[in-house]
């Protein structure tokens, strides 16, 4: 890289500055240099590193290429390929040849950080505060989400999600996208004791894309409903509302949802009222999988199938109650107990 001393008449601009004005943290800045190459090509007379007005340039257009959803290590290779601004300033032959062999051999090493790239925490991840506007790529990956998510850019999970859900299912959107951005979110959570808001616009723009897929069909393939609810101060109910959306667009069943925290008593008159041909009770949390409470559920006739979802249930759960412990096999099982 170019780094030859800055004069009077160009004094170069601090990492501080530089942060300010683009409103990127400086360890990101950092970080952009040592993986990508992208970074302060000139020395104070002091001998401290400074950006000069092309510097600024290529950090505005990765930062732009980023929040396009364009990953680091790939927005880092366009910026290094265009020309550097020395050579708009009449800068010598040699100066400039230096500065485009290095930049080159920076873009062909960050080809490989492609594969790399952490999807959120990390320090190239995109910083609070970045937003990350409509994505170029109609399907997500993890990484993508999780930086939109860490971003608080509801926008673009909104438009991912519902893309995903749309060409691949809720299943496959399920197991391959969703779980994996909140096991990222979680583990961020452990570690720091940050990210619960993370964690909240992404639940709530992940509801908002399964609520619509989660009707009763035209024709339901079910004369009685199946009942899906949280267990008793459960606020956990993302699973229910994806598992009603499966079962909705993926099998033809009706569903009724009672959603997060549902009471024993709640959950026994909506048995009373729609005898529903399958009850699925969710419990995430050790603290709300008693099973005393599906034990005084009420006897129905023609009768209602119990069955109990989720990590949270221990003991012994009565001996009619199966106890299901993942997606598929609650579609599975739901789908035999309507046949």
């Amino acid at each position: 890289m170019d780094e030859r001393p800055t004069s009077e008449d160009e004094p170069g601009y601090g990492i501080g500055a530089v942060a300010r004005r683009l409103g990127v943290p400086a360890p990101t800045l950092r970080t952009w240099n040592l993986r990508y190459g992208v970074g302060p090509s000139r020395r104070s007379p002091g001998g401290h590193r400074r950006y000069d007005s092309g510097d600024l340039r290529r950090l505005e257009e990765m930062n732009r290429l980023i929040k396009t959803g364009v990953p680091a290590a790939d927005a880092a290779r366009q910026v290094l390929r265009t020309r550097p601004a020395g050579a708009e300033a009449g800068v010598p032959a040699a100066w400039e040849a230096a500065a485009v062999a290095a930049r080159e051999a920076a873009a062909a090493a960050v080809v490989e950080e492609t594969s790399r790239e952490d999807p959120i925490g990390g320090d190239d991840a995109v910083p609070d505060g970045l937003a990350v506007p409509q994505p170029r790529h109609e399907i997500p990956t993890p990484a993508m989400l999780a930086r939109s998510a860490m971003a608080l850019d509801g926008s673009s999970l909104s438009g991912w999600l519902t893309a995903a859900l749309t060409r691949h299912g809720v299943v496959w959107t399920w197991e391959h996208l969703v779980l994996p951005v909140f096991g990222t979110i979680c583990a961020r959570q452990a570690a720091t004791g940050a990210a619960v808001e993370v964690e909240h616009v992404f639940s709530d723009r992940l509801l908002a894309a399964l609520l619509p897929l989660a009707r009763t069909p035209r024709a339901p393939v079910n004369d009685r409903p199946v009942l899906l609810a949280c267990a008793e101060d459960e606020q956990h109910s993302l699973p229910i509302y994806a598992l009603a959306a499966a079962l909705a667009t993926e099998h033809g069943i009706e569903t009724r949802v009672l959603g997060a925290r549902t009471p024993s008593s709640a959950l026994a008159g909506a048995m009373r009222r729609l005898a529903p041909a399958v009850v699925f009770v969710w419990s995430q949390q050790s603290s709300t999988g008693d099973p005393g409470a599906l034990g005084g559920l009420p006897v129905s006739r023609p009768a209602s199938r119990v069955m109990a979802g989720g990590p949270g249930w221990w003991g012994e759960l009565p001996p009619s109650v199966p106890h299901v412990t993942s997606f598929r096999e609650a579609l599975t099982r739901i789908s035999a107990a309507l046949s």
